[in-house]
């Protein structure tokens, strides 16, 4: 039979809980600002933390059981006969658990890259032991188990340094597209920010009843400013689109 509870117990129980909460904000922190400092990887970081805080928090539970008078042996036989039945249950968690690890251990991507997977694109901005959390473009937040990172192909936009930006364009049959590429070219060379090796270029895609399709492609150092500088590529090459078309 369960003891009445004690004042003596109810502190040991308040205290406990409050030490387990402080330990676990103070090591969020601690590792926070050690990753600042001596710029270290955030994904290793997430996972260090998940790591503490769950610790702690069985830790905490395990002395709160103990002084309700509750038998954690018991507790630990009846899970293990449990275990049989929720099998296929956990089987999900754990595989999202070792896909996590892989994740880890391969570097496959990091906080703060721009992946793709499952029709779902966006920038990580976590990686836990079960998801990987990505924030879209709208700023929403998608969840994704680790599990599909090894079920589905993936796309790390940020793996390298620099990223192509493409433009499609539809030119006239009539137009000179040497001329086109180069006056493309020399324009997009001029762009601060733009790389200059590889070159901009043009690539003709297909042939089509409205005309030619094709797409302007350039190269930036900065894979997060995808966006910004399709419109700028956009811009020049609607002026000179207007040049060719008024025949000056």
């Amino acid at each position: 039979m369960t003891p009445l509870l004690t004042v003596e117990t109810i502190l040991i129980i308040i205290v406990t809980v409050m030490v387990a909460v402080l330990l676990v904000k103070w090591t969020s922190y601690f590792l926070r600002k050690s990753a600042r400092k001596w710029e270290l990887d955030l994904t290793l970081i997430q996972v260090i933390n998940d790591i503490i805080k769950y610790s702690v928090y069985f830790i905490a539970a395990s002395i709160v059981l103990r002084e309700l008078g509750i038998d954690i042996t018991a507790i630990t036989v009846s899970l293990g006969i449990a275990g049989v039945s929720v099998g296929f249950a956990s089987r999900d968690i754990i595989s999202n658990f070792i896909s996590g690890m892989f994740i880890l251990a391969d570097k496959s991507f990091r906080v703060g890259d721009t992946i793709e997977v499952a029709g779902q694109r966006g920038r990580v901005r976590k990686v836990g032991f079960r998801t990987t959390t990505i924030e879209t473009p709208e700023a929403g937040m998608v969840t994704v188990p680790n599990s599909t990172f090894s079920k589905t192909a993936y796309v790390n936009y940020t793996a390298e340094d620099r990223r192509r930006v493409e433009l499609r364009v539809n030119l006239d049959y009539d137009m000179d597209l040497e001329k086109f590429e180069s006056d493309v070219k020399d324009v997009l060379m001029r762009v601060p920010g733009i790389l200059k090796d590889p070159e901009p270029g043009l690539i003709i895609l297909e042939f089509t009843d409205t005309g030619i399709s094709a797409k302007v492609t350039a190269w930036i150092p900065d894979p997060d400013r995808v966006t910004k500088y399709r419109s700028v590529i956009a811009g020049h090459v609607k002026k000179i689109l207007r040049k060719y078309r008024e025949g000056s």
